[in-house]
């Protein structure tokens, strides 16, 4: 099946904007990889002494461990995007190397990831790399066992604690949906499995199997749910974009179906400016240290979404699309909906 292929003029239009931002500035990016690994590694160290106070202060130092991680989750995902070295060869090393430390085998997941940039707002084309979102119609026909699975799988503590420890610890060891013909994912997957393991012992071997896990479990745990948590209100809002595929438009689904997160500056910072998500998804040749600067300087991407902060966990309670009003929907709207 193919994309219905976007209008010329618009092509033009958005290239014309996005180009002369396109492309990596090396040492933005070289400073970026300093500032994330270097105090990485010093909480890291700072969480594991801290096991000698006592494990409170240890899970204390675990959050700030935990968003260095997710920090570096954001040079990963530039590095897939091929926005934040120029040489490939550069940010395709970078990016496998960060992998074994998020657990996640670059190779397969820049795949994946492309496919979610391709694909994202368009309902015939679900499934890679995003979060299951059905209609209301859909939902509507299935047996009842199909909608309590539907409804485990969006509960708030399936998405955002059980779901992220099942996809980067288990998962990703053996990600059995790719096709077997994905040659390169696969041996990526084998590869980091193996670095993984010869990191775990050669930490165990260091410090103590015990003392290693009880200080890696808990930073993993925590970055792995604030990093769904940051892809899911990227695209989980109610008046986001979906679109059967006949009538989806890349560069509206870029633009409304991505979400600008409003954060406060130490959270952009931390989490690499990834919330000015309709910028990224509008050209993914952009380093994330580019996006705002690309938001502020031009008034077309002003028309989007705004997510706040203090907005976000009003949506995690939304399931389906409504194709009828356009929007996401909670369970209880739809049984007010059946009840009306």
């Amino acid at each position: 099946m193919d994309h219905p292929r976007p209008d010329r003029e618009k092509t033009e239009h958005w290239n014309k904007i996005l180009e002369p931002y396109w492309g990596a500035d090396t040492k933005s990016s070289i400073l970026q990889i300093c500032s994330s690994v270097i105090p990485y590694a010093v909480l890291w160290y700072a969480t594991f002494r801290s096991l000698e106070m006592g494990y409170w202060l240890t899970l204390l130092l675990a959050i700030p461990t935990a968003g260095f991680l997710m920090r570096m989750f954001m040079i990963q995902h530039d590095c897939g995007h091929g926005s934040f070295f120029k040489s490939r060869k550069a940010r395709d090393w970078v990016g496998r190397c960060i992998g074994v430390l998020l657990l996640t085998p670059y190779d397969y997941w820049k795949r994946t990831h492309a496919y979610h940039h391709a694909h994202s707002g368009d309902l015939n084309f679900r499934g890679f790399g995003d979060v299951d979102t059905f209609t209301v119609k859909e939902y509507l026909s299935w047996p009842w066992q199909k909608r309590l699975n539907y409804r485990l799988y969006r509960h708030p503590l399936v998405l955002f604690v059980i779901g992220p420890i099942y996809l980067f610890v288990f998962k990703h060891r053996f990600p059995a949906d790719i096709p077997k013909n994905w040659t390169k994912a696969w041996h990526g997957v084998w590869w980091t499995n193996l670095a993984i393991v010869a990191g775990v012992v050669l930490m165990g071997q260091l410090i103590g199997y015990q003392r290693f896990f009880m200080v890696q479990v808990p930073i993993t745990v925590i970055a792995s749910s604030l990093g769904v948590w940051m892809f899911y209100v990227q695209h989980q809002f109610e008046n986001t974009y979906w679109n059967w595929h006949q009538n989806w438009d890349y560069y509206d689904a870029s633009l409304y179906g991505s979400s600008f997160l409003v954060l406060p500056r130490p959270l952009q910072w931390m989490t690499a400016s990834i919330g000015v998500h309709h910028v990224h998804h509008m050209s993914a040749r952009i380093p994330n240290y580019k996006l705002q600067k690309v938001h502020d300087e031009n008034p077309e991407f002003h028309v989007v979404n705004k997510v706040h902060f203090s907005d976000t966990l009003k949506l995690i309670n939304l399931a389906l699309w409504d194709e009828d009003n356009r929007r996401l929907i909670r369970f209880k709207d739809l049984k007010k909906m059946k009840a009306a």
